[in-house]
């Protein structure tokens, strides 16, 4: 089967990076009134902040590229040290840079996507923790100190997974012969958007 020509593989980076983006028009976007914390606020709220959109969807993206067991040890790792994190925010415990390292981690994922990096298992599902922890703590620290964040945390997993399942379905139809280095393509797209996060944040 033939090869696609670059243009393609750069049509489809730019169609997954549009599509991403298109969920907000907002870069970074860790307010709003979250005195509510009901289920259906924290399932919407990782689709309000490009930098989590990315990175979850990246984790997906890179564990699909790394395959077994990856492929779901990673997207299973996040979202429980994510919830670390969140109690660590929510407990009043200072944590410098944290919107930097947000930030860094979109950069640094992308960047191991486009060049197809393949650590061992352990170090990929330390690097995916701390990342994980780096954003559950942006989380935590947002939510009142009265207020209880367990039916809100409930719906930020179920949408973390969400999102990282959609990274996996488009890992694996990018690892298909005709769009090898598809996966590749959208990593850097990744990569470049976060370094543009990085420089505002």
């Amino acid at each position: 089967m033939p090869r696609r020509p670059v243009a393609q593989i750069s049509l489809f980076a730019a169609v997954v990076t549009l599509a991403m983006t298109g969920l907000n028009s907002a870069a970074l976007a860790h307010v709003g009134d979250h005195s509510h914390m009901s289920f259906a606020e924290g399932l919407a709220h990782p689709f309000t902040g490009l930098d989590h959109v990315l990175a979850m969807v990246a984790v997906g993206l890179w564990a699909a590229q790394l395959g077994r067991p990856a492929v779901w040890l990673l997207p299973a790792t996040f979202p429980v040290v994510m919830a670390i994190g969140a109690a660590v925010g929510m407990s009043g415990s200072e944590m410098p840079w944290v919107e930097i390292g947000v930030a860094g981690s979109v950069v640094a994922l992308g960047a191991a996507i486009a060049f197809a990096y393949r650590p061992s298992l352990a170090a990929s599902a330390a690097l995916i923790a701390l990342f994980a922890l780096l954003h559950g703590y942006s989380h935590g620290v947002e939510l009142p100190t009265d207020a209880s964040g367990l039916t809100y945390g409930a719906g930020f997993v179920a949408a973390t997974l969400t999102l990282h399942m959609i990274g996996i379905a488009i890992g694996l139809l990018a690892n298909r012969i005709p769009m090898r280095y598809g996966a590749r393509a959208a990593g850097a797209a990744i990569a470049v958007t976060g370094a543009v996060l990085l420089l505002t944040a």
